[in-house]
């Protein structure tokens, strides 16, 4: 009785720090990282989440880095900028429909601070949700465009079932990029 109590009540949780190199022209949002994110100080570090396959894929990687400090360069490299839109927020587990009590993150800051930034990807509907609960009224300045991605998250959804449904989502990240090359 008592793990089901203090498993529907949750801890407080806090995201981590942006992974921002110079000159970002795409910042991807998630909501909150996982349990095992959380464990072991990385972003998308559960060995089922599509998130690095799929932006190998995308960025058309010769190789696949095994090693998070290069993958955390290729996507500096490839002037992308990781972040959660909450700061910290109570969540039992690695749900996103668990987060209670959220505190957002500062993107119009970092937005500002990284005024290369032209495109802004949802990692999932709960990020796009937030971003738009917290943010959207304050980023009307910004000429920023907007796509929402099917979540990295290996669960499968109605319509999106297999990393290859996900991918053909995903792909559209290489447009924006290439797009931002010549603006």
């Amino acid at each position: 009785m008592v793990k089901i109590a203090a498993r529907a009540i949750g801890i407080r949780i806090d995201s981590f720090e942006p992974i921002v190199g110079e000159s970002p022209l795409l910042l991807i949002l998630g909501t909150m990282p996982s349990v095992a994110s959380l464990k072991s100080g990385r972003y998308y570090d559960h060995e089922r989440n599509h998130f690095w396959r799929l932006m190998h894929v995308v960025l058309e990687e010769p190789e696949y880095h095994s090693d998070y400090a290069e993958r955390v360069v290729m996507l500096k490299r490839r002037r992308i900028a990781l972040w959660d839109v909450l700061d910290s927020c109570v969540r039992s587990g690695s749900l996103d429909r668990d987060i209670r009590e959220e505190r957002p993150n500062d993107i119009p800051k970092l937005v500002r601070d990284c005024p290369t930034i032209r495109a802004i990807c949802f990692n999932g509907s709960a990020s796009e949700k937030m971003y738009r609960r917290y943010h959207a009224e304050k980023m009307k300045e910004y000429d920023i465009s907007y796509l929402l991605l099917p979540s990295s998250s290996p669960r499968p959804r109605k319509f999106i079932r297999t990393f290859e449904d996900k991918l053909t989502r995903w792909m559209e990240i290489r447009c924006i990029l290439n797009a931002s090359i010549f603006t």
